[in-house]
């Protein structure tokens, strides 16, 4: 399983952009779609807190947030030692 989580939904445009940003980037993530899968949504929740819009990120475990925080994190650089 990649370090990178997205949870997302087969209608949400931000989310197929989001992965195509991560191909583009050449970021390696696993895909949970939490509009197939209730455990994938009950995780999505208990990680981010409670957050019910997609796309979500995490990290090793760890919650990123949604579209704008993982754009931060490129720019900031953070993504970096995700490059496959």
């Amino acid at each position: 399983m990649s370090r990178l989580i997205i949870y997302s939904t087969a209608s949400c445009p931000i989310c197929k952009t989001s992965k195509e940003l991560l191909h583009k980037w050449n970021i390696a993530y696993t895909e949970k779609r939490v509009d197939q899968d209730r455990g994938a949504l009950k995780e999505m929740m208990q990680i981010s807190n409670g957050a019910r819009m997609v796309p979500q990120f995490s990290i090793d475990g760890k919650w990123i947030g949604g579209f704008s925080d993982l754009t931060e994190w490129h720019m900031d650089g953070k993504l970096d030692d995700l490059v496959t």
